[in-house]
C-alpha cells in the first residue's frame, strides 16, 4: 500500500512539474504573427536611407572590379574554354532555374496554407509574403549566376597572367574577383533586407522577414546540394575516361574535361556563393527575431537599427582594409620574382577584422551609447568576439595543415 501511495506521488510530482513547464513555456509559442517589427523614428530612416546608398556604392565597387578583371588580357583559346565552361555553367544554372520553380511552387503552397489558413493572414499579405519569397530565391539564384560569370572571367585571365612569371598580378586577379562577388552579394542582401524594414507596411514586415529567408534558403541548399552533386559526377565521369582509355583526367582529349571544370565552378563557385547570400540573411532575420521577441519593446527599434548600421558600416570597413592591403602589397612585392601569397592575405584578414572591431565600438557607443546599463559595451564585445574568431580560425587551420 505503501508503495503505490509512493508511485502515485510521484506521477502526481511528474504530471505538475510537466504542466509547469507546459505553462512557463506558452509565452514562447511566438510565431511568425508575433514578429511586430516597431515603427522606427525620422533620424533612424534617415539613417537607413543613408545605408541604401552606401549599399549602391558597395554595387557599384563589386560592379566596377567586374569591368577590371573582363578587361586584363588573355589568351584566345584560353578564353574559348572560358566560355565553353561559363555556357555549360550557365545550362546547369537554366536548370536548376526550373527545379527551383517546382520547389516554390510546394513551398508556396505550405506557406499559403499557414499564412492565409492558419493565421488568417489577408490575401494581399499572403500574396505580399509569397513575394519576397521569390525575391528571396532570386537574390540566392542572381548572386550565383554573378558569382560564376566572374570567376569564369578570373580563371583564363589569371593562367594568362602567370605567364608574365610576376606574383603579384596572381594575387590581384582573384583577390578583384573575390571582392568584387563578395561586396556585390553583401550589398544586394543589405537592399533587399532594408526594402523590407523601411517600405513594408509594419503589419506584415516580420512575416515578409521570413518569406524572404525562407526563399533565399530555398534557393541555396538546392544550388549547393545540387551543385555538389554535380561535381562528383562530373570528377568520377572524368576519371572513368582516365581509367578506361588512359587518358589523363585533365588531357584535353578527355570528354569529360569540361564536365570536370564545370562541376568544379558549379560546386565550388555556385554553390558557396548562394550559400553566403543566404547565410548573411538568414542570421540577420534570426537576430531581428530574437530583438523582437526577447527586447522590450522601447529599445526595440534602436537595436534593430544599430545592427543594420553596423552590417552595412562593414562594407565600407572591407572595401577599406582591401584597397589598403593592395597598397601595401603593391609597394611590397610589387617587384619580386616570388611571393608566399598567405602573407598579404593573411594582412588583409586582419587588417580588416582589426577596422572592424574599431569601428564597431565607435559606432556602438555613438547609436546605443545611451541605453542602460552600459549595454553598448558587451554587444560591441559580443560582435567584436565573432571578428576575431574569423580571423583566428584560419591560424589554426595553418597549424594542422602546415605541417
Amino acid at each position: 500500500m505503501r508503495k503505490k501511495t509512493l508511485n502515485l506521488k510521484r506521477i502526481i510530482g511528474l504530471g505538475i512539474i510537466l504542466m509547469s513547464l507546459v505553462l512557463l513555456a506558452a509565452p514562447l509559442w511566438a510565431s511568425e504573427a508575433e514578429l511586430a517589427i516597431p515603427v522606427l523614428t525620422a533620424s533612424q530612416n534617415n539613417l537607413l536611407m543613408v545605408g541604401f546608398l552606401i549599399c549602391f556604392v558597395g554595387m557599384a565597387f563589386g560592379l566596377y572590379e567586374y569591368k577590371k578583371v573582363k578587361g586584363l588580357p588573355g589568351h584566345k583559346s584560353m578564353l574559348d574554354i572560358s566560355e565553353i565552361i561559363f555556357q555549360t555553367c550557365k545550362t546547369y544554372l537554366i536548370q536548376q532555374g526550373k527545379f527551383l520553380i517546382i520547389l516554390e511552387i510546394f513551398i508556396g503552397a505550405c506557406m499559403v496554407y499557414y499564412f492565409g489558413v492558419l493565421q488568417h493572414t489577408p490575401f494581399n499579405g499572403v500574396l505580399l509574403i509569397l513575394a519576397w519569397s521569390v525575391v528571396g530565391i532570386l537574390g540566392s539564384y542572381g548572386v550565383a549566376w554573378f558569382g560564376i560569370r566572374m570567376n569564369t572571367l578570373a580563371n583564363s585571365r589569371m593562367a594568362f597572367a602567370s605567364l608574365e612569371g610576376k606574383p603579384i598580378k596572381l594575387l590581384d586577379i582573384p583577390l578583384r574577383a573575390g571582392m568584387s562577388i563578395g561586396v556585390l552579394l553583401v550589398c544586394v542582401e543589405l537592399i533587399m533586407m532594408l526594402a523590407i524594414l523601411v517600405f513594408i507596411d509594419r503589419q506584415y514586415a516580420g512575416a515578409c522577414f521570413i518569406g524572404f529567408a525562407i526563399g533565399e534558403s530555398l534557393g541555396a541548399s538546392a544550388l549547393r546540394i545540387c551543385g555538389g552533386i554535380f561535381t562528383k559526377i562530373a570528377d568520377i565521369g572524368s576519371d572513368l575516361m582516365k581509367i578506361v582509355f588512359n587518358i589523363k583526367e585533365d588531357d584535353p582529349r578527355n570528354p569529360g574535361v569540361i564536365a570536370d571544370c564545370t562541376g568544379d565552378n558549379a560546386g565550388d563557385s555556385v554553390g558557396p556563393t548562394a550559400d553566403g547570400f543566404e547565410t548573411y540573411g538568414v542570421t540577420g532575420v534570426a537576430l531581428i527575431s530574437f530583438i523582437v521577441l526577447a527586447v522590450f519593446e522601447k529599445y526595440q527599434a534602436e537595436l534593430i537599427t544599430w545592427i543594420f548600421v553596423m552590417r552595412i558600416l562593414m562594407i565600407l570597413t572591407s572595401i577599406g582594409a582591401y584597397l589598403v592591403n593592395k597598397a601595401i602589397a603593391d609597394s611590397m612585392y610589387g617587384k619580386r620574382k616570388e611571393l608566399d601569397f598567405e602573407i598579404p592575405l593573411t594582412s588583409l584578414v586582419w587588417l580588416t577584422s582589426i577596422l572592424s572591431i574599431v569601428v564597431t565600438f565607435l559606432v556602438s557607443y555613438w547609436l546605443i551609447g545611451y541605453l542602460p546599463n552600459q549595454v553598448w559595451f558587451p554587444l560591441s564585445i559580443i560582435i567584436s568576439c565573432g571578428t576575431l574568431a574569423a580571423a583566428l580560425i584560419p591560424e589554426l587551420g595553418k597549424v594542422f595543415t602546415s605541417s
